[in-house]
């Protein structure tokens, strides 16, 4: 064990919990973030857990750093370019493997060293992709933040892109070509370099992209009420991860006039700057009042024309700003779109990846929202979507009742009990066990048997 004096208790009797967030995504950096300050203010995690982190890169390392967590950078690390040719790859946008073989052994090879000398109790993540094989090698319990559209029965049911196809044999044909074309992408763009690997250091690969973001304890950052999905046994909500990360609001966006409606326009840090440049620029003479926390992706953009109506910012204190709004144009990141739901606005939503389209159809399904089709330019029809959704009072009713719904859930809270109930009593024998754990070799695991768990489900494994 790494030794961490504090205040709190000895280093003695604490064990590491480790965060391994993709710095470079500005949601998932900010979920690790709030589990790890959540688990330092709990009177029991503090006294219970050393909190860590790694990265291979990425802006958002220092907000990590702003909060004092150490953190260990990783090499290689993540050059920008590399982050955006990533990116493509996740929202469907390059069909190429999203790292070389040979950069997911170094990777590898990297994250065992780091973590056989800090021995963490487990690791928490959200999408670092190398960390399933590593924790597999040195048995280490891996924790997943997801959500429940990451589950097979969206990816059985069209992934939220098939809901609008009402005559059922079509919709069952849709269903299997959104299918289809998911395993293509995962499989060509992740699972298949990540298996070649892992059978490189002796460990079984994953059978499906359900066994790889399962691990050992899987933790659905959403209200249940959010999708109505059913969980499997050993699956738990927490309720939303909402970044708290103290933005300040600037004066321009606090002085805002508000003698026409107000709309928040933010697109997370995967939104794709010619998309958000095109919406942005069809804010021009439009009849309210726009708020974009934008900036990150116009700076890539040439030549954008910010329209005299439209304020573009930095990073920005989302919910606040989402309160202050009558109406959110988002990407549908789990983030946006659950401070979306918190703040009680309705949503007009272009989903830059399948996981975001069925995001954003989970808030149509409560009535609250309109999804417009990923294109070169939506901006026409998120136009139309924001008159409509501007003069809906039902929608506007619907988004107000189930902001009561979600802010029922303290996320942070639910997540830190979560890991302090399965990792938080480890007696020094039990730390003994795992330490010796850590330091030898594994032989490969056995995969999952046929029929059961995540390995095998209808329609076949992604």
């Amino acid at each position: 064990m790494v030794s961490m004096s504090t205040e709190e208790g000895s280093s003695e009797s604490k064990r590491i919990m480790l965060f391994a967030p993709c710095a470079y995504n500005l949601a998932e950096t900010s979920r690790m973030l709030e589990i790890a300050k959540a688990i330092r203010c709990h009177p029991e995690g503090c006294r219970a857990f050393e909190l860590a982190f790694i990265s291979d890169g990425g802006d958002f390392e220092q907000l990590i750093e702003k909060h004092h967590f150490p953190l260990t950078r990783l090499e290689p690390r993540l050059t920008p370019e590399k982050i955006e040719f990533i990116a493509k790859v996740d929202r469907g946008e390059k069909f190429a493997p999203a790292f070389t073989d040979g950069e997911l052994k170094a990777r590898v090879d990297a994250e065992c060293a780091c973590l056989r000398k800090l021995r963490p109790v487990a690791v928490v993540t959200g999408s670092y992709v190398t960390i399933p094989v590593t924790c597999r090698i040195l048995r280490i319990p891996l924790v997943w933040v997801i959500q429940s559209t990451w589950l097979p029965e969206f990816f059985n049911h069209g992934a939220g892109m098939t809901d609008s196809i009402h005559f059922a044999p079509l919709k069952s044909a849709a269903d299997l070509c959104v299918r289809a074309f998911i395993n293509f992408w995962i499989r060509y763009g992740f699972l298949n370099g990540i298996n070649r690997v892992a059978r490189q250091f002796g460990v079984a690969g994953f059978q499906s992209i359900f066994e790889f973001w399962r691990g050992d304890l899987p933790l659905v950052a959403e209200p249940a009420e959010f999708s109505g999905a059913t969980l499997p046994a050993d699956f738990q909500f927490t309720g939303p991860l909402i970044a708290s990360e103290g933005f300040e609001i600037p004066q321009e966006v606090a002085s805002v006039r508000r003698d026409r409606p107000l709309i928040y326009f933010a697109m997370g840090s995967s939104g794709r700057p010619g998309i958000v440049a095109k919406i942005l620029e069809s804010f021009e003479g439009m009849p309210y009042q726009v708020v974009a926390p934008v900036k990150f992706q116009l700076e890539r953009v040439a030549g954008v024309r910010i329209p005299a109506n439209v304020i573009v910012t930095s990073w920005l204190p989302a919910l606040e700003v989402n309160r202050m709004a009558d109406l959110a144009v988002i990407h549908g990141g789990i983030g946006t779109v659950m401070t979306a739901a918190l703040a009680g606005k309705p949503v007009v939503g272009v989903g830059m990846q399948p996981e975001q389209v069925a995001n954003l159809e989970c808030l149509v399904r409560l009535g609250f929202a309109i999804r417009v089709p990923k294109s070169k330019n939506p901006a026409p029809q998120v136009q139309a979507a924001i008159r409509l959704l501007l003069r809906d009072e039902t929608a506007k009713r619907k988004a107000a009742q189930f902001a009561h719904v979600v802010a029922k859930w303290d996320g942070p809270k639910l997540a830190a009990e979560a890991l302090l109930a399965r990792f938080g009593n480890t007696g020094a024998s039990g730390r003994a066990r795992q330490a010796n754990q850590i330091m030898r070799p594994t032989q490969s695991l056995e995969r999952c048997p046929p029929g059961t768990g995540f390995a095998n489900t209808p329609g076949g494994p992604l």
